[in-house]
């Protein structure tokens, strides 16, 4: 739901927070206050159109941020926080927990959260897509079972499906894949690539680079250790031979010497091997580069490594035997895809005969709803139909339109095609109000969903609203004490004038506020009949 509603510049909205709650939130005030203006930032939080005249004069900026609490939701984190930001210039700004995401991703998060009816923008149920899995839902207990199971086969299906069209093309396009399979297999072949062998040519290569000058430095080493070292070393022994029965001193260095004299000769019999090395002959040189060319060149066309290349040969090798035995790979394929088929099938015509079951039962709550809302001749419909056989999808064969008729006399059109707004709230109401359970938006906002309706209906509104907002959080945008007095929190939408300029200014409202609020909804007037009518109204709610 949502926690925290911040709206700054836009129209005559200067900088105003709303604190919302969960069940029933009933936003009153006088016209032109900004009630519209905040179901407005409630599109735009929600990835909906914007005009640049929406900002606030003087202005360059609009921003709208809502702070979200996520309840059951697989997501790591519950607290959530969206924001907006729209410029003059047309641009747009748009963050959720502070990562940058575009207007479409803004969209697509918040369409799970908040559904706005009153304005055509926003709704699931205007989805036609969403439908199915609004009947789904419905008849949830006898059809998730089939559902889960029938998945299972799809997934299945498209896998064989893709697997019969990469194998099933005409000799031609076989024969032109297999003979490139085939030369690429033989050139990998022909190159008898070893793992490492690219690592010790690369330092092989880099000795033959630098051959002039290792040769150089090892020559002047091997010079000063047999020409300075190696005899001022042995000098030094000769000498401390003569003392060492003195003093055990002098033995001790002496036999230290000795040892050093011993590595000296060790470290320049291996400079001697270095120096044989590092000759290199003209065709060792180029058969080095040569090889290094060739693994670079099989590493461009077949993989980043020599053991990414020999797996790419095990890869292709497959598939040159599949492509030489694929009639009776591609026949053995076409069975299996046809049985399944015909699984799928069963199980698609068991969700088809649950779904026109639950559908009748349906069409009948949703239009004893529409009764209630004081539309008596209107008339729903849940429209199944099934698609021709072998033309799976995702939910099975059937496809599911959500129909209406408001009028006697007239066709059932599509919900998108419902021209009246006023209409389509009380039937997305009646629809929500039966759908409740399997409704999975948190957040419902209604606009004015009181436009041409008193009495009764009023009343009937006011009392599906209480009844939906036990499962959800609600915001209702209302012009009817009837509603006004069922609100869990009320807030009162004015405006003022502050150095010359119109703000909005938002408050919740307490009981006695409350009281007086539907009072002057009522009658228009505070006075004690108005308030002891909206006392009445209250305790009724």
């Amino acid at each position: 739901m949502i926690n925290t509603l911040h709206i700054k510049n836009v129209g005559i909205i200067d900088d105003v927070t709303i604190d919302l709650n969960d069940g029933l939130n009933i936003l009153t005030g006088e016209t032109g206050a900004g009630k519209t203006l905040i179901i407005d930032s409630l599109q735009i939080i929600s990835g909906g159109r914007f005009s640049k005249e929406m900002i606030r004069k003087g202005q360059d900026v609009s921003y709208v941020e809502a702070s979200i609490y996520l309840e059951n939701t697989q997501c790591e984190e519950q607290n959530i926080v969206v924001s907006r930001e729209i410029y003059s210039n047309g641009r747009n700004t748009c963050k959720i927990n502070g990562r940058l995401v575009s207007v479409s991703e803004l969209k697509n998060f918040m369409k799970n959260i908040i559904d706005i009816h009153g304005q055509h923008e926003n709704q699931s149920l205007l989805d036609e897509s969403e439908h199915i899995k609004f009947l789904d839902g419905f008849a949830e207990k006898e059809i998730k079972n089939l559902k889960e199971e029938y998945n299972q086969m799809y997934k299945k299906y498209n896998e064989l499906k893709d697997e019969i069209n990469k194998n099933f093309g005409d000799d031609k396009e076989k024969q032109r894949e297999l003979d490139l399979l085939k030369y690429q297999s033989k050139e990998i072949q022909e190159a008898m690539l070893v793992n490492g062998e690219e690592e010790e040519l690369e330092n092989k290569q880099s000795k033959i680079l630098n051959a002039e000058k290792i040769s150089n430095n090892l020559q002047e080493a091997s010079k000063n250790i047999s020409e300075n070292a190696m005899d001022a070393v042995s000098i030094s022994i000769r000498a401390l031979e003569k003392i060492e029965g003195i003093d055990n001193k002098y033995t001790e260095s002496l036999n230290s010497l000795k040892s050093i004299y011993y590595d000296i000769q060790e470290i320049s019999r291996d400079i001697e091997d270095y120096k044989d090395e590092v000759y290199f002959d003209e065709e060792e040189r180029r058969n080095t580069e040569e090889r290094l060319d060739l693994i670079y060149m099989l590493k461009r066309k077949y993989g980043n490594s020599i053991e990414e290349i020999l797996n790419y040969k095990e890869e292709i090798e497959k598939r040159i035997e599949k492509i030489e035995n694929s009639e009776e790979y591609v026949n053995n394929l076409k069975k299996e895809l046809k049985e399944l088929t015909q699984d799928m099938n069963k199980i698609a015509l068991d969700m088809n005969k649950i779904r026109n079951r639950y559908a009748k039962e349906l069409e009948k709550r949703i239009n004893k709803e529409l009764s209630d809302l004081e539309m008596k001749n209107a008339e729903f419909q849940v429209k199944i139909d099934k698609r021709q056989e072998g033309e799976f999808e995702s939910n099975g064969i059937d496809t599911v339109m959500f129909m209406i008729s408001t009028n006697i006399g007239e066709d059932k059109k599509e919900l998108s095609k419902i021209a009246s707004g006023g209409e389509m709230s009380r039937i997305m109401l009646a629809i929500k109000n039966v759908l409740a359970d399997v409704d999975k938006v948190s957040t419902m906002v209604f606009d004015e969903i009181d436009t041409g309706i008193s009495g009764m209906a009023a009343n009937s509104v006011s009392q599906k609203l209480k009844s939906i907002s036990k499962k959800h959080q609600v915001l209702c945008v209302t012009h009817l004490a009837n509603i006004a007095a069922n609100g869990d929190y009320n807030y009162y939408i004015s405006k003022e004038v502050e150095e010359k300029r119109t703000k909005t200014t938002i408050k919740r409202l307490n009981e006695e506020e409350t009281i007086r609020e539907i009072a002057r909804i009522a009658s228009g007037n505070i006075d004690e009949i108005a308030i002891k009518h909206a006392k009445n109204l209250r305790k009724i709610a």
